[in-house]
Protein backbone atom coordinates (compact mmCIF):
# COMPACT_ATOMS: atom_id res chain seq x y z
CA UNK A 1 0.00 0.00 0.00
CA UNK A 2 1.48 3.36 -1.03
CA UNK A 3 2.26 5.81 1.74
CA UNK A 4 0.29 9.07 1.55
CA UNK A 5 2.35 12.16 0.90
CA UNK A 6 2.40 14.71 3.71
CA UNK A 7 0.70 17.93 2.70
CA UNK A 8 2.67 21.15 2.73
CA UNK A 9 1.02 23.88 4.79
CA UNK A 10 0.91 27.63 4.15
CA UNK A 11 -0.47 30.58 6.13
CA UNK A 12 -1.46 33.61 4.02
CA UNK A 13 -2.15 36.99 5.60
CA UNK A 14 -4.70 39.25 3.93
CA UNK A 15 -6.44 36.16 2.55
CA UNK A 16 -9.48 38.09 1.33
CA UNK A 17 -7.37 40.79 -0.34
CA UNK A 18 -6.75 41.05 -4.05
CA UNK A 19 -3.33 39.40 -4.20
CA UNK A 20 -3.74 37.44 -0.97
CA UNK A 21 -6.88 35.65 -2.12
CA UNK A 22 -5.32 34.76 -5.47
CA UNK A 23 -2.26 33.40 -3.66
CA UNK A 24 -4.52 31.26 -1.44
CA UNK A 25 -6.32 29.82 -4.45
CA UNK A 26 -3.04 29.07 -6.23
CA UNK A 27 -1.67 27.13 -3.25
CA UNK A 28 -4.95 25.20 -2.95
CA UNK A 29 -4.74 24.30 -6.65
CA UNK A 30 -1.16 23.12 -6.09
CA UNK A 31 -2.28 20.72 -3.36
CA UNK A 32 -1.24 22.65 -0.27
CA UNK A 33 -3.22 22.94 2.95
CA UNK A 34 -4.00 26.66 3.12
CA UNK A 35 -4.84 28.78 6.15
CA UNK A 36 -6.03 32.30 5.40
CA UNK A 37 -5.82 35.11 7.95
CA UNK A 38 -8.64 37.67 7.73
CA UNK A 39 -9.89 40.43 10.00
CA UNK A 40 -13.57 40.08 9.11
CA UNK A 41 -15.51 36.96 10.02
CA UNK A 42 -17.96 37.67 7.19
CA UNK A 43 -15.18 36.59 4.80
CA UNK A 44 -15.17 33.06 6.24
CA UNK A 45 -17.81 31.66 3.89
CA UNK A 46 -16.03 32.83 0.76
CA UNK A 47 -12.71 31.41 1.96
CA UNK A 48 -14.21 28.08 3.00
CA UNK A 49 -15.92 27.76 -0.39
CA UNK A 50 -12.45 27.89 -1.97
CA UNK A 51 -11.16 25.23 0.48
CA UNK A 52 -9.15 27.83 2.38
CA UNK A 53 -9.24 27.35 6.15
CA UNK A 54 -10.25 30.72 7.67
CA UNK A 55 -8.29 32.18 10.56
CA UNK A 56 -9.91 35.13 12.34
CA UNK A 57 -7.32 37.67 13.44
CA UNK A 58 -5.43 40.78 12.51
CA UNK A 59 -1.87 41.97 12.17
CA UNK A 60 -1.06 43.90 15.33
CA UNK A 61 -2.97 41.56 17.65
CA UNK A 62 -1.27 38.19 18.12
CA UNK A 63 -4.05 36.84 20.33
CA UNK A 64 -5.19 34.61 17.45
CA UNK A 65 -1.85 32.79 17.29
CA UNK A 66 -2.31 30.31 20.21
CA UNK A 67 -5.65 29.14 18.83
CA UNK A 68 -4.15 28.81 15.35
CA UNK A 69 -1.24 26.74 16.65
CA UNK A 70 -3.60 24.32 18.37
CA UNK A 71 -4.99 23.55 14.90
CA UNK A 72 -1.67 23.55 13.06
CA UNK A 73 1.67 23.54 14.88
CA UNK A 74 3.88 23.94 11.81
CA UNK A 75 3.85 25.98 8.62
CA UNK A 76 6.21 25.33 5.74
CA UNK A 77 5.50 28.74 4.22
CA UNK A 78 4.05 32.02 5.52
CA UNK A 79 2.98 34.57 2.92
CA UNK A 80 2.57 38.22 3.87
CA UNK A 81 0.43 40.27 1.48
CA UNK A 82 -0.90 42.97 3.80
CA UNK A 83 0.32 46.54 3.89
CA UNK A 84 -0.41 49.81 5.61
CA UNK A 85 1.36 52.36 3.46
CA UNK A 86 0.45 55.26 5.75
CA UNK A 87 2.08 53.63 8.77
CA UNK A 88 4.23 50.91 7.29
CA UNK A 89 7.07 50.85 9.83
CA UNK A 90 4.68 50.06 12.65
CA UNK A 91 2.82 47.58 10.46
CA UNK A 92 6.08 45.83 9.64
CA UNK A 93 6.89 45.40 13.34
CA UNK A 94 3.45 43.87 13.86
CA UNK A 95 3.95 41.47 10.94
CA UNK A 96 7.34 40.38 12.26
CA UNK A 97 5.87 39.78 15.72
CA UNK A 98 3.34 37.37 14.21
CA UNK A 99 5.94 35.73 11.97
CA UNK A 100 8.25 35.06 14.89
CA UNK A 101 5.45 33.60 17.02
CA UNK A 102 4.37 31.19 14.28
CA UNK A 103 7.94 30.35 13.32
CA UNK A 104 8.86 29.51 16.92
CA UNK A 105 6.20 26.80 16.99
CA UNK A 106 7.29 25.45 13.60
CA UNK A 107 10.95 25.43 14.56
CA UNK A 108 10.17 23.56 17.78
CA UNK A 109 8.66 20.80 15.63
CA UNK A 110 11.60 20.73 13.23
CA UNK A 111 10.06 22.81 10.43
CA UNK A 112 11.80 26.01 9.34
CA UNK A 113 9.29 28.28 7.55
CA UNK A 114 9.89 30.23 4.39
CA UNK A 115 8.47 33.74 4.68
CA UNK A 116 7.38 35.28 1.39
CA UNK A 117 7.13 39.01 1.96
CA UNK A 118 5.33 41.27 -0.53
CA UNK A 119 6.48 44.74 -1.50
CA UNK A 120 6.09 46.09 -5.06
CA UNK A 121 7.94 47.06 -8.24
CA UNK A 122 7.20 50.76 -7.83
CA UNK A 123 9.99 50.59 -5.26
CA UNK A 124 12.38 51.12 -8.19
CA UNK A 125 10.71 54.28 -9.45
CA UNK A 126 10.01 55.05 -13.09
CA UNK A 127 11.86 54.11 -16.28
CA UNK A 128 11.68 56.06 -19.52
CA UNK A 129 8.79 55.82 -21.94
CA UNK A 130 8.56 53.43 -24.88
CA UNK A 131 10.09 56.12 -27.11
CA UNK A 132 13.01 56.87 -24.75
CA UNK A 133 16.56 56.45 -25.97
CA UNK A 134 18.48 53.74 -24.16
CA UNK A 135 15.37 52.33 -22.48
CA UNK A 136 16.12 49.41 -20.15
CA UNK A 137 14.05 47.50 -17.60
CA UNK A 138 14.37 47.62 -13.86
CA UNK A 139 15.87 44.43 -12.46
CA UNK A 140 16.42 43.20 -8.93
CA UNK A 141 19.82 44.91 -9.07
CA UNK A 142 18.32 48.32 -9.87
CA UNK A 143 18.62 51.03 -7.19
CA UNK A 144 15.54 51.73 -5.11
CA UNK A 145 13.97 55.09 -5.94
CA UNK A 146 10.34 55.00 -4.78
CA UNK A 147 7.71 57.73 -4.80
CA UNK A 148 7.50 59.37 -1.39
CA UNK A 149 4.13 57.74 -0.68
CA UNK A 150 5.69 54.26 -0.54
CA UNK A 151 9.19 55.09 0.65
CA UNK A 152 8.68 53.52 4.08
CA UNK A 153 7.44 50.29 2.55
CA UNK A 154 10.30 50.22 0.06
CA UNK A 155 13.14 50.70 2.54
CA UNK A 156 11.61 48.75 5.44
CA UNK A 157 10.62 45.58 3.56
CA UNK A 158 14.22 44.33 3.00
CA UNK A 159 14.63 44.14 6.78
CA UNK A 160 12.70 40.87 6.55
CA UNK A 161 16.09 39.25 5.88
CA UNK A 162 17.29 40.18 9.37
CA UNK A 163 15.40 37.31 11.04
CA UNK A 164 17.33 34.36 9.65
CA UNK A 165 17.51 32.84 13.15
CA UNK A 166 13.78 32.09 12.86
CA UNK A 167 12.91 31.70 9.19
CA UNK A 168 14.15 31.90 5.62
CA UNK A 169 12.81 34.80 3.58
CA UNK A 170 12.12 35.88 0.02
CA UNK A 171 11.13 39.43 -0.93
CA UNK A 172 8.68 39.72 -3.82
CA UNK A 173 8.02 42.80 -5.92
CA UNK A 174 5.00 42.29 -8.19
CA UNK A 175 4.03 44.85 -10.80
CA UNK A 176 0.50 46.22 -10.71
CA UNK A 177 -1.80 43.25 -11.28
CA UNK A 178 -5.06 42.94 -13.20
CA UNK A 179 -7.85 40.44 -13.88
CA UNK A 180 -10.95 39.35 -11.96
CA UNK A 181 -12.00 42.40 -9.88
CA UNK A 182 -9.15 44.31 -11.61
CA UNK A 183 -7.68 46.16 -8.63
CA UNK A 184 -5.84 49.29 -9.80
CA UNK A 185 -6.67 48.52 -13.45
CA UNK A 186 -10.32 49.23 -12.64
CA UNK A 187 -9.94 52.92 -13.61
CA UNK A 188 -9.43 51.93 -17.25
CA UNK A 189 -12.94 50.50 -17.30
CA UNK A 190 -14.42 53.32 -15.25
CA UNK A 191 -12.93 56.02 -17.48
CA UNK A 192 -14.07 54.23 -20.66
CA UNK A 193 -17.58 53.83 -19.26
CA UNK A 194 -17.64 57.52 -18.34
CA UNK A 195 -16.59 58.47 -21.88
CA UNK A 196 -19.26 56.19 -23.34
CA UNK A 197 -22.11 57.52 -21.21
CA UNK A 198 -21.18 61.17 -21.67
CA UNK A 199 -20.25 60.92 -25.38
CA UNK A 200 -16.87 62.48 -24.65
CA UNK A 201 -13.35 61.31 -25.49
CA UNK A 202 -11.53 58.84 -23.29
CA UNK A 203 -9.26 61.20 -21.36
CA UNK A 204 -6.01 59.72 -20.10
CA UNK A 205 -3.63 61.90 -18.06
CA UNK A 206 -0.33 60.70 -19.53
CA UNK A 207 1.75 60.41 -22.69
CA UNK A 208 0.59 57.72 -25.17
CA UNK A 209 4.04 56.10 -25.07
CA UNK A 210 3.93 55.72 -21.29
CA UNK A 211 4.74 52.14 -20.32
CA UNK A 212 2.09 50.13 -18.49
CA UNK A 213 3.64 46.90 -17.26
CA UNK A 214 1.46 44.56 -15.23
CA UNK A 215 0.69 40.90 -14.71
CA UNK A 216 -2.50 38.91 -14.33
CA UNK A 217 -3.24 38.29 -10.67
CA UNK A 218 -3.38 34.51 -11.23
CA UNK A 219 0.04 34.51 -12.89
CA UNK A 220 1.34 36.56 -9.97
CA UNK A 221 -0.09 34.08 -7.47
CA UNK A 222 1.39 31.13 -9.34
CA UNK A 223 4.80 32.80 -9.05
CA UNK A 224 4.48 32.57 -5.26
CA UNK A 225 3.77 28.84 -5.52
CA UNK A 226 6.64 28.28 -7.98
CA UNK A 227 9.06 29.91 -5.56
CA UNK A 228 7.66 28.09 -2.52
CA UNK A 229 8.04 24.71 -4.21
CA UNK A 230 11.57 25.32 -5.49
CA UNK A 231 14.86 24.33 -3.88
CA UNK A 232 14.94 26.35 -0.66
CA UNK A 233 18.72 26.68 -0.65
CA UNK A 234 18.59 28.47 -4.02
CA UNK A 235 15.79 30.95 -3.38
CA UNK A 236 16.19 31.89 0.31
CA UNK A 237 17.50 35.43 0.74
CA UNK A 238 16.53 36.46 -2.80
CA UNK A 239 14.40 39.26 -4.21
CA UNK A 240 12.18 38.53 -7.20
CA UNK A 241 10.25 40.80 -9.53
CA UNK A 242 6.98 39.45 -10.94
CA UNK A 243 5.89 40.86 -14.29
CA UNK A 244 4.37 39.74 -17.58
CA UNK A 245 6.59 38.75 -20.50
CA UNK A 246 6.36 42.22 -22.08
CA UNK A 247 5.04 45.67 -21.31
CA UNK A 248 2.18 47.49 -23.06
CA UNK A 249 2.04 51.15 -23.98
CA UNK A 250 -0.79 53.34 -22.77
CA UNK A 251 -1.84 53.92 -26.37
CA UNK A 252 -1.94 50.17 -27.03
CA UNK A 253 -4.41 49.77 -24.18
CA UNK A 254 -6.35 52.93 -25.07
CA UNK A 255 -7.01 51.83 -28.64
CA UNK A 256 -8.45 48.52 -27.44
CA UNK A 257 -10.65 50.40 -24.94
CA UNK A 258 -11.90 52.69 -27.71
CA UNK A 259 -12.83 49.65 -29.80
CA UNK A 260 -14.33 47.65 -26.92
CA UNK A 261 -16.57 50.52 -25.75
CA UNK A 262 -17.18 51.88 -29.26
CA UNK A 263 -16.00 55.34 -28.24
CA UNK A 264 -16.80 57.54 -31.23
CA UNK A 265 -14.76 60.46 -29.87
CA UNK A 266 -11.58 58.46 -29.47
CA UNK A 267 -8.93 59.20 -26.87
CA UNK A 268 -7.27 62.40 -25.67
CA UNK A 269 -3.98 62.41 -23.76
CA UNK A 270 -3.49 65.12 -21.12
CA UNK A 271 -0.11 64.66 -19.41
CA UNK A 272 0.02 66.52 -16.08
CA UNK A 273 2.68 69.01 -15.08
CA UNK A 274 3.55 67.30 -11.80
CA UNK A 275 5.73 64.21 -11.59
CA UNK A 276 3.64 61.00 -11.54
CA UNK A 277 3.71 59.41 -8.13
CA UNK A 278 4.50 62.62 -6.26
CA UNK A 279 1.05 62.31 -4.73
CA UNK A 280 -1.44 59.45 -4.63
CA UNK A 281 -3.61 59.73 -7.73
CA UNK A 282 -4.57 56.22 -8.77
CA UNK A 283 -5.44 57.22 -12.34
CA UNK A 284 -2.17 59.07 -12.86
CA UNK A 285 -0.15 56.28 -11.27
CA UNK A 286 -1.83 53.70 -13.51
CA UNK A 287 -1.45 55.67 -16.73
CA UNK A 288 1.59 57.86 -16.19
CA UNK A 289 3.97 55.90 -13.96
CA UNK A 290 6.00 54.65 -16.92
CA UNK A 291 7.88 51.58 -15.78
CA UNK A 292 9.36 48.52 -17.49
CA UNK A 293 10.16 45.75 -15.02
CA UNK A 294 12.20 42.67 -15.89
CA UNK A 295 11.38 39.29 -14.35
CA UNK A 296 14.08 37.19 -16.01
CA UNK A 297 15.64 36.26 -12.68
CA UNK A 298 12.38 34.63 -11.54
CA UNK A 299 11.94 32.85 -14.86
CA UNK A 300 15.49 31.53 -14.91
CA UNK A 301 15.74 30.56 -11.24
CA UNK A 302 12.44 28.69 -10.76
CA UNK A 303 11.07 28.21 -14.27
CA UNK A 304 7.98 30.37 -13.77
CA UNK A 305 6.25 31.92 -16.77
CA UNK A 306 3.09 33.93 -17.20
CA UNK A 307 0.27 32.23 -19.11
CA UNK A 308 -2.61 34.71 -19.12
CA UNK A 309 -3.28 37.25 -21.86
CA UNK A 310 -1.89 40.75 -21.49
CA UNK A 311 -4.46 43.34 -20.47
CA UNK A 312 -4.98 44.64 -24.01
CA UNK A 313 -5.16 41.11 -25.42
CA UNK A 314 -7.81 39.80 -23.02
CA UNK A 315 -9.61 43.06 -22.35
CA UNK A 316 -13.12 41.82 -23.18
CA UNK A 317 -12.91 38.98 -20.66
CA UNK A 318 -11.34 41.29 -18.08
CA UNK A 319 -14.09 43.85 -18.64
CA UNK A 320 -16.80 41.24 -18.05
CA UNK A 321 -15.06 40.04 -14.90
CA UNK A 322 -14.80 43.59 -13.61
CA UNK A 323 -18.46 44.30 -14.34
CA UNK A 324 -19.44 41.10 -12.52
CA UNK A 325 -17.38 42.25 -9.53
CA UNK A 326 -19.15 45.62 -9.62
CA UNK A 327 -22.53 43.89 -9.76
CA UNK A 328 -21.69 41.70 -6.76
CA UNK A 329 -20.46 44.65 -4.69
CA UNK A 330 -16.91 43.33 -4.48
CA UNK A 331 -14.98 45.19 -1.78
CA UNK A 332 -11.95 45.69 -4.03
CA UNK A 333 -14.09 47.52 -6.58
CA UNK A 334 -15.57 49.80 -3.92
CA UNK A 335 -12.13 50.69 -2.60
CA UNK A 336 -10.70 51.53 -6.01
CA UNK A 337 -13.81 53.44 -7.08
CA UNK A 338 -13.36 55.64 -4.05
CA UNK A 339 -9.90 56.58 -5.28
CA UNK A 340 -11.07 57.62 -8.75
CA UNK A 341 -14.43 59.21 -8.01
CA UNK A 342 -13.19 62.77 -7.90
CA UNK A 343 -11.15 62.37 -11.09
CA UNK A 344 -14.06 60.81 -13.02
CA UNK A 345 -16.49 63.53 -11.95
CA UNK A 346 -14.01 66.28 -12.79
CA UNK A 347 -13.57 64.92 -16.31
Amino acid sequence: MAMALQSQTVLVTGANGYIGNAVCRAFVQAGWTVYGLVRRSDAFTDLAAEEIIPVHGSIGDDSFVPALLTQQKTFNVIVSTTENVGNFKSHFKDIVSMLLAVSESSNASGVRPLVMFTSGCKDYGMTGRDDSEGLAPHTEASPLDPPSTIADRCFTSPKIFQYSHAFDAVLLRPTTVFGRSSSYYGPFFELAQHAKYTSTPLILPAHPKSIVHGAHVDDCANAYVSIAEFDRTRIAGQCYNISSNRYETLDEIAQVLVEEYNLENGVVYEPPLHKPGSQFDIVQILTGFSQWVGSEKLRQDVGWKDRRHLFSEGLKAYRLAYEAAVESGHSNVSRVKGYIEAFAIKK
